[in-house]
C-alpha cells in the first residue's frame, strides 16, 4: 500500500497523522482498562509507560497497514 495524501473534507492530510489519532483512542482505551484495574500503580512512570504503549500501538498500527 503507498501512503498518499487523503482528502479529509476538501483538506489532504497525511495518512500518519489519521494512524496517531487512531492509535491515540486506542491508547486512551487501555490506558482507561488499565487504571480500572490497578495496574498502573505497578509501572514505575505512568506517563512513560503510557507513551511507550502509544509508541508501540502507531508503530504495529503503521506495520500492518503497511502490508
Amino acid at each position: 500500500m503507498r501512503f498518499t495524501e487523503i482528502n479529509l473534507f476538501g483538506v489532504y492530510v497525511a495518512p500518519i497523522s489519521l494512524l496517531m489519532v487512531a492509535a491515540w483512542i486506542v491508547t486512551i482505551a487501555l490506558r482507561w482498562i488499565a487504571s480500572r484495574f490497578g495496574l498502573l500503580r505497578y509501572v514505575w512512570h505512568p506517563a512513560l509507560f503510557v507513551l511507550a504503549v502509544y509508541i508501540i500501538v502507531l508503530s504495529s498500527s503503521t506495520l500492518i497497514i503497511a502490508n
